[in-house]
């Protein structure tokens, strides 16, 4: 392709505050649910809508779903006797509640699924607000986008966002039902491990907007192959309103793949001269990141609290957003300045002992596994880089083999030692000496064996970076490395 891409032009989202009451009636949990009263006062109201017996309130309305560890339908009595006066339940099981579900000042209501009837009430909920909704997914960079996206509407407005990884089928509804009339747009972090599973997420979350960060081998056990993933990513372009636009990867092959048949306006952010949305002059500045934004008419000098390129591309889709629902670029940018990194995801400390640590522990897959890396030999210049590694889960019959080709990439990058532990500890090292790492430059052991290991061989101002799937709980790594006096940088 020769030349640039004509500048797109989008429809600015004209949203405004929902005077709808929050509270719900009978009706509106009928109308929701597609449900039938099974029993008790039909005039009931209620303030909320739980799952949790522990944490719920006397007014709430509560969603008996079955999840991996609990079923609601077995807390039932004790919710009745907390006070709580509506249920919803499974048809299937009426026969089996006891008989206080049934007083009749407690109203029953029976669906045929708990789970599906607690996204249909959070998609009504969500229908009582006129505000622009983000819906955020991809194989990588999916929270630190949605913290990015919250941070820059959050300078024009209060903006509710995912907490913590609240991202599924339980996560995406409780967050929605937090949506109240003070606010004025919502940032939702979609997960997935299934195809379909982010299409019915964002068939409960009715986006005004989304963003596909990037396409990658993640969750492949639960999919198959990257264009498994590709598809799966792309069903919530399905759910985008009509007059909505999807954010993508303009530097990523399968986002453009993607882009090419997608049924909605599609804004590309990236460093490709096609993007609509650009970033240029990126320079690392300590553990800062400074560039030019380039939005599609004016740009802007914007230094960010991260390291690494590829949070610049977070910070790209963030300004997209931005942009796209009418904020200035000086807005977009003192959101983007805003932004502190979330725990777990490329947080830089010190130790007492004087060595620097890159905590992104809180997950992992070849995408972010290579991303961190480039990252680590970025921040240490001249000094030694240690990559502490534990397993990517979730990568089917190529784990192996992906684990293997970051082993690869690790010794490529001139790393002085890999630490590594976990199943796919072997399959990492293969892969390291294959490219020349020698034997006594890579210790695999348990996470004690490591920690100790790394006390002994690690100095001041050596650089190390830790990472693993959420299951393979590197966090503990981090804390002992770090110590009752870590400092914060």
């Amino acid at each position: 392709m020769t030349g640039k891409r004509p500048r797109q032009r989008w429809p600015e989202y004209q949203g405004s505050k929902s005077m709808e009451a929050i509270f719900w009636t009978i009706d509106d949990v009928l109308t929701a649910t597609g449900g039938d009263v099974a029993s008790g006062n039909k005039g009931m109201q209620f303030a909320g809508v739980s799952i949790d017996s522990r944490n719920i309130s006397d007014k709430d309305l509560f969603v008996a779903v079955k999840g991996q560890n609990h079923d609601g339908h077995q807390f039932i009595s004790e919710v009745v006797k907390k006070g709580i006066r509506g249920l919803v339940v499974d048809r299937k099981r009426i026969q089996g509640l006891p008989e206080d579900s049934f007083h009749k000042n407690v109203c029953c209501i029976a669906v045929d699924d708990t789970i599906r009837a607690l996204g249909d009430l959070a998609a009504f909920h969500r229908r009582r607000f006129n505000i622009p909704v983000v819906a955020i997914t991809g194989s990588n960079g999916k929270t630190t986008t949605k913290e990015m996206t919250a941070s820059v509407l959050g300078q024009k407005f209060n903006t509710l966002k995912t907490l913590g990884n609240l991202n599924n089928e339980f996560g995406v509804p409780l967050t929605l039902f937090r949506l109240n009339r003070t606010h004025e747009a919502a940032v939702l972090e979609l997960g997935m491990n299934h195809p379909g599973e982010i299409r019915r997420l964002s068939e409960i979350c009715g986006p005004d907007f989304g963003i596909i960060t990037n396409i990658g081998p993640a969750h492949l056990e639960g999919l198959g192959t990257v264009q498994d993933v590709m598809a799966a990513k792309g069903e919530l372009i399905e759910n985008i309103k009509e007059n909505g636009v999807i954010a993508l990867n303009g530097d990523d092959t399968y986002s453009l793949r993607l882009g090419g048949t997608a049924s909605r306006k599609v804004a590309y952010f990236g460093q490709s001269i096609y993007a609509d949305f650009r970033a240029t002059d990126i320079v690392a500045k300590g553990n800062h990141t400074v560039f030019t934004l380039e939005l599609p008419d004016e740009k802007l000098s914007v230094e960010i609290q991260a390291p690494g390129n590829f949070m610049v591309l977070n910070a790209l889709a963030a300004s997209a957003i931005g942009r796209l629902v009418g904020l200035s670029g000086k807005d977009i940018k003192a959101g983007l300045e805003a932004f502190k990194p979330v725990k777990g995801r490329m947080n830089i400390k010190k130790s007492p002992l004087g060595f620097y640590i890159i905590d992104d522990s809180y997950n992992a897959n070849p995408g972010s596994m290579e991303a961190a890396i480039k990252t680590l030999v970025s921040l240490k210049g001249r000094k030694k880089g240690i990559l502490v590694a534990g397993d990517m889960l979730e990568l089917g019959k190529d784990a192996e083999r992906l684990h293997e080709s970051i082993g690869q990439i690790a010794a490529q990058s001139g790393l002085s030692r890999l630490f590594l532990t976990g199943k796919y500890a072997q399959a990492l090292k293969k892969g390291a000496r294959g490219q020349g790492l020698a034997d006594e430059q890579i210790i695999i052991g348990n996470k004690d064996e490591l920690v100790e290991s790394l006390i002994e061989f690690l100095s001041p101002d050596d650089w190390v970076l830790v990472k693993g799937s959420r299951g393979a709980g590197m966090e503990e790594i981090v804390k002992r490395l770090s110590g009752a006096d870590e400092t914060a940088m």
